[in-house]
């Protein structure tokens, strides 16, 4: 279920679509959850989200606003090129399009890619082995995790051939020493992806953190679950979204201005 489109205020274009105003709002919404969470890094990691239709637009958020107060007008429109679509007065991180216009490009199947720094996101990025296999959240998405070695700040346009490369036909990534990535076919799908990765990074650092032995599950658990997860819990982005909007709706609707 997606957030039901509502009226454009009156300082949004015209000849803005329909579906561009729901991809902004909860693109917006992406951000405010993210904040929530507490998973910013004040205005670096970025989300994007692609414009329905075939110019090959995507959406990012203005740099020099924070996650919280970012809303659906304020994000930018920018295309493959990383060109600037339509008025803003704000520009947009240069290694925030370089990570998410080669996802954008390579895969058409992604609507919506999350790139973050957080603490455990980063910590598990850092170790030699990546996210371990001890936790039921660990095997939700182990086999659905692809690896991309450090390369200096995600600058170089060079860089997003690797990238997508390393990313494969896979939905979330753990850059080495640098992050975490996530990808989905909608902004909630993409989203609850994240939740999980993040999720199985904290218990990951906490386990850790105890000096236990790990009891590390192997190769064939893995699988058993990822299928199961597979048949039957599909559509989890969409069963988790509308509750999550009603709550935003509770506390600070003024994502959706």
């Amino acid at each position: 279920m997606t957030v039901a489109i509502a009226p454009k205020p009156p300082h949004v274009p015209r000849d803005m679509t329909d579906g561009e105003w729901q991809a902004r709002i909860n693109l917006a919404a992406c951000y405010r959850l993210v904040a929530r969470n507490r998973w910013d890094d004040l205005l670096y990691t970025h989300i994007s989200a692609a414009v329905p239709g075939p110019q090959k637009h995507f959406l990012i958020n203005p740099y020099g606003m924070l996650f919280s107060e970012i809303n659906a007008s304020s994000l930018v429109k920018v295309d493959l090129d990383g060109n600037i679509v339509g008025d803003s007065a704000y520009s947009i991180n240069p290694a925030g399009f370089i990570i998410h216009s080669a996802v954008h490009a390579a895969r058409e199947d992604v609507a919506c890619v999350l790139h973050l720094h957080t603490i455990a996101g980063v910590a598990v990025s850092a170790q030699k082995r990546g996210l371990l296999p001890i936790s039921q959240t660990a095997l939700f998405i182990y086999n659905d995790v692809s690896y991309h070695d450090y390369e200096g700040i995600a600058l170089d346009p060079d860089e997003r051939a690797r990238l997508v490369a390393h990313l494969g036909q896979k939905n979330r990534m753990i850059l080495r020493n640098h992050g975490t990535l996530a990808c989905g076919d909608t902004v909630a799908e993409a989203y609850m992806r994240m939740y999980f990765l993040e999720r199985a990074c904290q218990m990951q650092i906490a386990a850790q953190s105890g000096g236990a032995e790990l009891n590390m599950l192997p190769q064939s658990m893995s699988d058993r679950v990822f299928e199961q997860l597979a048949t039957g819990y599909s559509g989890i982005g969409e069963a988790n979204w509308a509750p999550l909007l009603r709550l935003l709706d509770r506390e600070d609707p003024s994502y959706r201005e």
